[in-house]
């Protein structure tokens, strides 16, 4: 089934184009792979389908669910399913990871016309989903991201998305800073929770987050359009030949 369909998208950043005419179909059940070289509009995209302010979609379709999202505020497109791992998770001090969650699952089922969880279900869904990401309790009662280390950032993310169980999940360069044994905990939470319902999208400028995250389709970015897409393969040969060869057939 068709989840997300983007249909000639053009997007400017104060005033500059940086996505100039991008089509993208992602079916449910599918993971595709987003790469290219720096400043090609990759987070843009991201940004974009999101709803972050300051990214001005100047034409083109954004259809997800049959719903064209471009005029939905961000807070109703999260709560439609959509989630945005961020590059740079911010910190939100203060707020304690598990007062945050507890928020958002009580935004997201009144939202859905669901019955509250009890405390009782919601700390049961807590534990199950903090193993998922091995995220140490302690860090759940602290404030969110504040003083955690790129890859404790990184696990809070894909443990806020186990929370969430979005359908389409949006993970912009969610291998950047991390050791290998961090990379391995985030590719691994991530493949457990891919459902024949729901999508992913990873956006990276490495093959070797595809080595844990096995992508159905890559397609590389450039100058803010898809040039080329492919299989697995792909991220391969651009890993051995770089992005030059790209930029000479584009």
């Amino acid at each position: 089934m068709l989840l997300l369909d983007i249909r000639n998208l053009h997007i400017a950043v104060g005033g500059k184009e940086i996505i100039r005419g991008l089509n993208l179909k992602v079916n449910c059940g599918e993971t595709h792979a987003i790469m290219g070289p720096n400043g090609t509009g990759k987070s843009t995209l991201a940004m974009a389908i999101a709803g972050k302010e300051g990214y001005e979609v100047t034409s083109g379709e954004v259809i997800y669910k049959d719903m064209n999202i471009l005029e939905m505020a961000p807070e109703k497109r999260a709560l439609e399913g959509i989630f945005l791992g961020f590059q740079y998770p911010v910190e939100i001090p203060g707020v304690s990871i598990t007062n945050f969650m507890r928020t958002a699952i009580i935004e997201q089922r009144e939202y859905k016309s669901l019955p509250p969880l009890s405390a009782s279900d919601f700390l049961k869904k807590m534990e199950e989903k903090k193993q998922l990401v091995e995220l140490h309790t302690k860090l759940t009662n602290r404030s969110v991201n504040e003083g955690f280390s790129g890859g404790e950032k990184k696990r809070n993310e894909i443990f806020q998305m186990a929370m969430l169980e979005p359908t389409l999940s949006i993970l912009d360069e969610t291998d950047s800073g991390l050791d290998i044994d961090a990379l391995k905990v985030v590719a691994n939470g991530v493949n457990k929770l891919r459902t024949k319902d729901n999508a992913f999208i990873v956006i990276t400028h490495y093959q070797r987050l595809l080595d844990y995250i096995v992508p159905d389709f890559v397609h590389v970015l450039f100058n803010g359009k898809i040039v080329k897409s492919g299989g697995k393969e792909l991220a391969m040969e651009l890993e051995e030949k770089g992005y030059d060869w790209i930029k000479n057939d584009a």
